[in-house]
Parts: C-alpha cells; structure tokens; sequence
C-alpha cells in the first residue's frame, strides 16, 4: 500500500529498534564497531564509511524525495562539492544564473582552479539553455525556486533537454523542501538539499544530503562521502530524524503565513515588487501550480533602496536579522550584502539582487504576529 508523505516522514528508516523496541532511532555515538573476525562484521566498520543512525537517515530522506538512495554530507556545500566531483576536468556544467552566492563561490573560486569549466544561463529560457549547450556539457544544475528571486525552472523540459544531450540534472530542492516538490519525478537525475533550513527545521544543525535514483550514482557519490570525508556525525542525523516527523506540518504552516506575507506585500506602497510564487501575478505561477504541490515559506520583497532596506530591518520586532532560513522562528536577510555577497556587484545587480532586495524566511508563529510586524517595519519605510 502506498504510503502517504507524513506516514513515509515518520516510519520509513525509523521502524522501532530490533534490540530493544525503542520507537525512536538509537544515537549511534561511536567511532569505529567491533569485527568478529577479520572481515566478519555486521555491516558496520568505521563511522566515517558508515553509521547505523546516519543510514536511517538516508533511507528515510530518499523515500520522502521517492529517490532509491540518499547520501548524507556535513553541509549543503559539502554535498554539491560532491556533485561537482563526479565529473572530470575539461567537462562543462551550465549553471543557473541566480543560484545561492556560496554556489557560484565555489564553482567561481575553487572548481574553476581544478578544470572544471561552468556558465550561467537564465534556466527560465529554455532556448538560451539550448544555446548554451557544448558538446562537453555533462551537467545542467539550477534551483527552483531559486534564492533569492524565486524563480522557477520547469524541471521536465530542463530533463528533457539536459538528457538528449548526454547530460544530468541536478536540482537544488531546498526552497521547497520534498513536501512541496520532487524533483526526480520530473526527470531530475540528482536532488541536493542545504538540510541545514527546512528539513532540519530547527536552526540547530548543519547539513546536506543528495537524493538519485541511479544506483550508478549513488555508488559514485557513496565513494566521495567516504573518500572525501565531509561526512554528518550522527548527533546531526538524529536530529533529522526527529525533525522530519513534524516536516508536514511545519511546512503547511509555513507556506499560510509566507501568502499572508506576500499578499501584504503586495498592496503596500513602500514595496517596489514581491517575488512569491504563491502569488497569481508571479510570472511562473502557472508553472508553480503545475510542479509544486505548495509554495513554501520565503518570500524576497524589493523596497527600492538600500535605505528602505536598512529602515525595514530595523523596524521588525519578531523577525529577527540572521543568514539562513527554513527554521521555525522567521528569519531576514540582505542577500546583497550577506548570502549573496561573494557574487560581483554588476553580476548582482544585472539579476535583480539590488540594494533594495530583503529576504524573508517567514517561520510558524502565530500569522496575526507576523502580519503586524511587516506592517509596522514597512510603515517605517
């Protein structure tokens, strides 16, 4: 029988221990498991190659993205490192032009010295994706929504496209979480997640995981974990664990609050534009509507200067000024100046990251709360 998202979240790798009965996944708090003989093992060796609670974590975020293996990192980064890993020098990747700031950091600053040959295009422009196609293109990777501008790539025809020539598709499905998209449902070959924002939920980890279905991939990415090391300590696993029981939950009352937001927004004369999917005069909602099941929790508003900016901020009383986002608690952030500093200001500015640009992480507090608290800091402006 299949099960539904909320059942999956809470028993799938989380069946009660076999050893004692504890419903809830043990903290395998340990270094290295004892052989009985030499190779005679049960399945663990070493933590860094495995560990049992990390596994259950695996098990169960693959099912909720409907992948067949997950492979968990110490962070978001460290597991894009890995994608980026599984191809050679000389091999081209077409990334999307508005990605997060440390993306395009690392490809920018760090790939870039190892060979590793990458462009931005518009994913929104599947012609300008065509035409930027080289016959060494091995990867497309774009996020959707994308932060902080929230727009959307359509997932399908990106596969389509990226498969008929001999590529992948890699798609960064933190904004929306699995509850509100899947990407490999659409044709993606590769899902990454920050599990530091809405899976963890909690503003109390640091964390990423890669979902695929191809057993091909995972063995290669299973690989780098292990060889590279950017391995979770099992703390962190379980309290994924843990966090993922209430994902459905959380990320219902997260996507209420972020339209009552967005629709505020939307009618205030101090607000240049609201970038929300969830909204009809978002220009892709059509698309949202048809790949997405939700809209999730952020919304990015421009208020035109970087003085407006500065007033708005200044003026919310429970929204607090913080990087990150996905958490319980609702978040703000300049992405000019801090998650999206490392890009040039011209390349910032030519993609609509201005000074004027706020980023909101809108968490589960009560919404009357939160609709006071934009009003007020935006009255300010």
């Amino acid at each position: 029988m299949p099960l539904g998202f909320a059942t999956k979240a809470i028993h799938i790798g989380q069946e009660p221990d076999a050893l004692t009965g504890s419903v809830t996944v043990p903290l395998y708090q340990t270094s290295t498991f004892a052989q009985e003989a030499i190779g005679v093992h049960k399945g663990f060796e070493y933590a860094r190659t495995q560990n049992p609670t990390r596994t259950a974590w695996e098990r169960n975020i693959a099912a909720l993205e409907n992948g067949s293996h997950a492979i968990a990192f110490a962070s978001g980064m460290a597991a894009i490192d890995a994608i980026a890993r599984l191809f050679d020098a000389g091999d081209h990747l077409l990334l999307a032009e508005d990605m997060y700031g440390g993306t395009f950091r690392l490809f920018d600053t760090v790939l870039r010295r190892h060979g590793v040959l990458f462009d931005t295009v518009d994913m929104r422009d599947l012609r300008a994706v065509r035409a930027a196609l080289r016959p060494t293109t091995r990867l497309l990777f774009t996020e959707t929504p994308t932060n902080p501008l929230m727009n959307l790539s359509d997932i399908a025809a990106l596969a389509d496209i990226a498969h008929s020539a001999g590529a992948l598709l890699a798609v960064d499905n933190t904004f929306a979480s699995p509850y509100f998209q899947q990407p490999l449902r659409w044709g993606a070959d590769i899902v990454v997640h920050s599990a530091t924002k809405y899976l963890g939920g909690h503003s109390d980890l640091v964390h990423g995981v890669v979902i695929v279905h191809s057993s091909e991939l995972a063995e290669r990415l299973y690989f780098l974990q292990n060889a590279a090391g950017a391995v979770p300590g099992p703390f962190d696993c379980w309290l994924l664990l843990r966090s993922v029981k209430t994902l459905a939950l959380r990320m219902e009352q997260h996507q209420r609050n972020a339209q009552v937001i967005a629709e505020l927004c939307s009618t205030h004369p101090a607000v240049a534009r609201v970038h929300y999917p969830g909204l009809p005069s978002h220009p892709q909602h059509e698309l949202a509507l048809r790949q997405m099941s939700g809209f999730s929790g952020m919304v990015s508003i421009d208020l035109g200067s970087r003085e407006k900016a500065d007033r708005f901020i200044a003026g919310l009383r429970i929204i607090t000024l913080a990087e990150s986002l996905g958490g319980v608690e609702s978040l703000v952030c300049h992405p000019a100046t801090m998650t999206h500093a490392s890009i040039p200001e011209a390349q910032r500015r030519a993609r609509g990251i201005t000074d004027g640009l706020v980023r909101l992480s809108i968490g589960i507090e009560d919404t009357n709360d939160l609709r006071d608290d934009v009003r007020h800091a935006l009255d300010q402006c």
